[in-house]
């Protein structure tokens, strides 16, 4: 079964996945750190809508996770990843790499950049539990 993306039903099958991938419970034990996702969805009109989506992961799970109406409504998270919901969607469905969007800056990334790439695998294996949430068409 599919999810719309984005959507607070997609955010929470992630959570429940996160939550139950005993691979992922391993590779990211010792991850401390929230992030924001702040989703820009293009319309066709021209408009722009931001999504934003907190995340509370920690030492391989997430603890928190719900949709932001203000970046200013968690000013202290560790990082805020920005992209396109069509770049999300890309990366959630193996077209483009993680870290590959973050070097070319297809995906911008506020934060201590440093302890994303001394992570690399934490943040791969994130995407593929993103991954193992389907997209609904």
């Amino acid at each position: 079964m599919g999810y719309p993306f984005p959507s607070e039903a997609w955010l929470n099958a992630l959570v429940d996945k996160l939550n139950s991938d005993e691979e992922y419970a391993e590779t990211a034990k010792n991850w401390e750190g929230d992030l924001i996702f702040r989703l820009i969805d293009k319309k066709e009109s021209g408009d722009e809508e931001v999504i934003l989506y907190y995340m509370d992961l920690w030492h391989g799970k997430c603890r928190e996770a719900r949709q932001l109406e203000s970046i200013e409504d968690k000013p202290d998270a560790k990082f805020v990843l920005e992209l396109t919901v069509n770049q999300a969607i890309k990366i959630f469905e193996g077209e483009l790499d993680a870290v590959q969007a973050m070097v070319t800056r297809k995906l911008k990334v506020r934060g201590n950049i440093g302890y994303l790439l001394r992570n690399v695998p934490i943040v791969l294996d994130f995407v593929r539990v993103c991954r193992l949430v389907e997209i609904e068409d």
